[in-house]
């Protein structure tokens, strides 16, 4: 994916090395300014995303990135502060669109940045710029009620126009196609729902053309909300799909996707509770979206069979792997692929206090139940797709690979390296 244009990249890098200029006409102009790196040291922030000690050296004094970096950022301090921004190895000028959008979800990570600083008007900034090519970074979940952000694609629409898009009008072609996974929402469910929108549904006021002021529900707003983009219908005694004018019968009687619609609307006039106690009512009824920066999206729940994954890393690559995978889009497939590759490998790493063969071996012995027959199965399976991982283009960078010529070709590699991790995942002590 390449669809971030080199002009944005260097308006969001020029961003972090110039600032920006905060006009008061009370006050003095003030330069704003925010590191990248946050509340770490710039080695430290950029080992959290890049092995440093196996990335190649600019300066043939040192054996790897991590000596270089240090010599000329700590030591000498002679590298301009964008040097990150320009340097081929961590592609964020000329690479894929996920490396700079993955280092910028890292930036704005609460364990990186620095919470009194301008976080968060930078956070807006550089999401006006991203909206212009299509992407968004959005809270997807919170640390210690600390929001994380991750990154998404938006509609053309969207990026356009700066208006919301609904998810019944965003996934039209996908929901008419059936292609798009949705779940059953039960009567009581749904009732449940109901009910919670009519709990934090508060008063609003609103001005007229005239300058009347008055007041309307949050409910209210949300059905007009609805109206804007399509008439309301819902199905009646009879089985038919009519219109309807009556929120709480649209929720009760309606096709999941326009559930969906309500649940993203209402909020954007309601009591950020809401958000929290809508996730938990979905999560607790087995249903696997979630509302996440005011968009209801697949929850990272697709390894619900699986056991908790301790180390760190390894539970995210997999999460992303599969979100992109269950995405449809082709480009997020081979981003999928390339995700559940580097879980494989991260995989092998799992016991650290091993080296990677002695921990790969560790693994496999603890899911074969100690079985000759199942060690060699499952060490042949390691290693045939250690060797696909070699062979094949799994990686977009890697130029002298063998091309994967067909699309669904995607949808094999991803499924038969998932299915060997996800085996492992259970016998991870």
């Amino acid at each position: 994916m390449h669809n971030i244009t080199e002009i944005t990249r260097r308006d969001i890098f020029d961003l972090f090395q110039k600032g920006y200029v905060e006009y008061n006409w009370l006050l003095d102009d003030q330069r704003i300014s925010y590191p990248y790196y946050g509340r770490l040291s710039e080695i430290d922030f950029l080992k959290k995303l890049y092995p440093l000690d196996k990335m190649p050296s600019t300066d043939e004094r040192f054996e790897n990135a991590e000596g270089d970096i240090w010599q000329h950022t700590v030591n000498n301090d002679d590298w301009e502060s964008d040097w990150v921004f320009n340097d081929d190895r961590f592609e964020l000028l000329k690479g894929s669109d996920s490396f700079l959008l993955d280092f910028l979800c890292a930036v704005f990570h609460p364990e990186n940045r620095y919470e009194e600083g301008y976080w968060l008007s930078y956070l807006g900034k550089i999401n006006e710029k991203l909206k212009v090519d299509g992407y968004e970074l959005y809270e997807s979940d919170k640390i210690s009620q600390r929001s994380v952000y991750s990154w998404r694609k938006i509609t053309q629409e969207e990026s356009a126009s700066g208006r919301f898009i609904p998810f019944s009008v965003r996934n039209k072609k996908a929901i008419e196609t059936k292609s798009l996974n949705l779940p059953t929402i039960s009567k009581k469910l749904r009732s449940e729902i109901a009910k919670l929108f009519n709990r934090y549904d508060e008063d609003l006021y609103e001005t007229t053309e005239t300058g009347l002021n008055y007041t309307i529900k949050a409910k209210d707003v949300a059905f007009r909300d609805i109206g804007r983009h399509y008439i309301p219908h819902a199905f009646d005694n009879s089985g038919k799909y009519a219109e309807t004018e009556d929120f709480d019968h649209f929720i009760m009687n309606n096709y999941p996707f326009c559930v969906f619609d309500a649940i993203e609307l209402f909020p954007r006039f309601s009591n950020n509770s809401f958000v929290d106690e809508i996730n938990l009512l979905l999560k607790n009824n087995g249903i696997i979206y979630k509302l996440a920066g005011g968009k209801m999206e697949l929850t990272k729940m697709s390894l619900k069979n699986t056991e908790v994954i301790p180390e760190p890393g390894l539970k995210e690559l997999v999460e992303q792997a599969t979100t992109l995978y269950n995405s449809k889009i082709t480009s997020d497939k081979q981003l999928a692929v390339e995700k559940i590759w580097d879980a494989l490998e991260r995989l092998k790493t799992y016991y650290s206090g091993l080296d990677k063969k002695k921990s790969s071996e560790k693994i496999i012995n603890d899911m074969s139940n100690q079985n000759d027959k199942y060690i060699e199965l499952f060490t042949d399976e390691f290693l045939k797709l250690t060797k696909i991982g070699n062979d094949f283009r799994i990686r977009h960078h890697e130029t002298n690979k063998i091309d994967i010529i067909d699309n669904n070709y995607y949808d094999y590699f991803f499924h038969r390296c998932y299915a060997l991790i996800n085996l492992a995942l259970k016998y991870l002590k």
